[in-house]
């Protein structure tokens, strides 16, 4: 596993970008196989529940849209991290259909930058505080693992996975 990338042991040879844009599509048929009623409840205690699993790819949806942009934007830009668990102490009262709402559409914003940037584009240089220099590309691929990692969440909460 790259230092870089902390999700790149979820990438599974497809291209990063065929897996970012089948995301939406495979989230909202897990969501229906969870149900409604399951989606609010979490799996185990300090787990969150599959609503907050889809909160916090919206909320990291945002965070990859300024990141992916300041890098193209500004040369060797560095990224803000963020504290994940203070921002789901604010999902309550959200419904994982709002959730894949505000993620569906960042994300079909999202990719429609990623098909409009040039190729070289993929070695700009960006560095993330607590993992070092990184590129264009590795943004683009921790986006990718990081949604296979939460859809394998998911899926063991609807039992399609052990």
């Amino acid at each position: 596993m790259s230092d870089l990338n902390p999700y790149e042991k979820f990438l599974d040879g497809r291209p990063v970008q065929e897996i970012l844009a089948a995301t939406p599509a495979t989230l909202a048929g897990l969501l229906e196989a969870i149900g409604h009623q399951r989606s609010a409840a979490s799996p185990a205690p300090g787990k969150w529940s599959p609503a907050e699993i889809i909160c916090h790819l919206a909320d990291c949806e945002l965070v990859f849209a300024f990141r992916l942009r300041q890098t193209l934007a500004e040369d060797n830009h560095t990224v803000q991290p963020f504290d994940q668990e203070k921002w789901a102490a604010r999902y309550g009262g959200i419904s994982a259909a709002q959730a894949l709402g505000a993620f569906s559409a960042a994300r079909v914003w999202n990719l429609q930058l990623l098909r409009n940037v040039p190729p070289q584009t993929a070695n700009r240089k960006v560095t993330h505080p607590e993992r070092g220099a990184m590129t264009f590309q590795t943004i683009v691929e921790t986006m990718a693992g990081h949604d296979l990692n939460h859809i394998e969440q998911l899926q063991r909460i609807a039992g399609q996975k052990s």
